[in-house]
């Protein structure tokens, strides 16, 4: 093993950092380095990129996170993996960037070797990668090191070489950065997961195009409309990132899971106004009275109530009504 490990399963990780504390990053990497090293091992990848882990249990969650990302949820200043794995007991292992990198550094491949080579991942009995955006990347690319496991990867870009992915002008900056050589291409790397679950927007096109890149047998995709491309923080303010990490933990999540957890959509009122806007561009009265309705039925929300009316007129200047009322939201 890389480091010496406790077993301290009472420490709430999610409080040991106060993020009233105003931290710079620099500080908060160093508190963090001492609470990884007494639970476990914090080791420096290079210069931009750190691994920290936690040892509570056979069950072992990865994820891949920027330090921005970390510290930008305003009820904590931990890493997410630690949120998450602390509510199950579960180890957990966490790949931090300090900046936007798709951890493409020999520094994190070496890592990774090494725990290949000590059998890291063969003393647990269920490894689960996670991962969003370019960090989403890293999981799935990562997840090679551990066959057998399962993969969250929520907006992930498949590669950023300009030869595969031209048509994707936002990263122009990584261009120059080598997707070509160990752990490059994402796609490839998810051979030899058990099951991976790609989580995107298609009304993203670069985000819609990228998943398609990601089609292999093991994968199944998973579409999240109406989230403005901003997947991982609905998922979270809807509270349900953590039982859909918790269900792919015990070897259960499907297409139907996700979804049935994914309707809580219907009652988070900002997934609500963005849908209602996205629709009102459009110019539909008719899907835009169906939804107004469905929400009042649930919630009293003027805005929806105002736009209900304006769409009662809009049909009946068309000779329309609303058509009987039905229990369905449509998404």
């Amino acid at each position: 093993m890389l480091g010496a490990k406790s077993r301290m399963s009472d420490v709430p990780l999610s409080e040991l950092i106060d993020p009233a504390n105003n931290l710079s990053d620099e500080d908060w990497l160093e508190r963090i380095e001492d609470v990884a090293e007494e639970l476990g091992f914090f080791e420096p990848l290079g210069p931009d990129h750190s691994a920290l882990f936690v040892d509570r249990s056979h069950k072992l969650l990865v994820t891949f996170e920027t330090i921005e990302t970390a510290r930008s949820r305003s009820n904590n200043d931990v890493p997410l993996g630690w949120e998450m794995a602390e509510d199950h007991g579960w180890s957990q292992l966490c790949l931090l960037s300090h900046r936007d990198t798709w951890f493409r550094h020999r520094a994190v491949y070496m890592f990774f070797d090494r725990l290949v080579d000590d059998g890291f991942f063969d003393e647990y009995d269920q490894v689960v990668f996670y991962g969003s955006g370019s960090c989403g990347y890293g999981a799935a690319s990562y997840s090679v090191a551990s066959p057998g496991a399962t993969v969250i990867a929520v907006q992930p870009q498949a590669t950023l070489d300009p030869r595969v992915t031209e048509w994707d002008p936002r990263f122009e900056r990584m261009r120059r950065t080598s997707f070509t050589d160990r752990y490059g291409y994402a796609p490839d790397m998810l051979d030899a997961a058990a099951r991976a679950f790609v989580l995107y927007d298609p009304e993203v096109a670069e985000d819609a195009m990228h998943a398609a890149l990601f089609t292999r047998g093991n994968v199944t995709k998973l579409r999240c409309r109406h989230l403005d491309g901003e997947i991982e923080p609905f998922l979270r303010r809807m509270q349900i990132l953590k039982p859909l990490v918790g269900a792919a933990m015990e070897d259960r999540l499907t297409a139907m899971d996700f979804h049935r957890l994914f309707r809580e959509r219907r009652n988070y009122l900002p997934y609500l106004r963005q849908f209602l806007t996205v629709i009102e561009e459009e110019e539909r009265p008719l899907l835009t009275g169906i939804m107004c309705r469905s929400v009042l039925g649930r919630m009293n929300t003027p805005r929806f109530r105002r736009q209900l009316s304006r769409a009662e007129h809009d049909l009946a200047d068309e000779g329309r009504t609303l058509p009987p009322a039905r229990a369905l939201l449509p998404a």
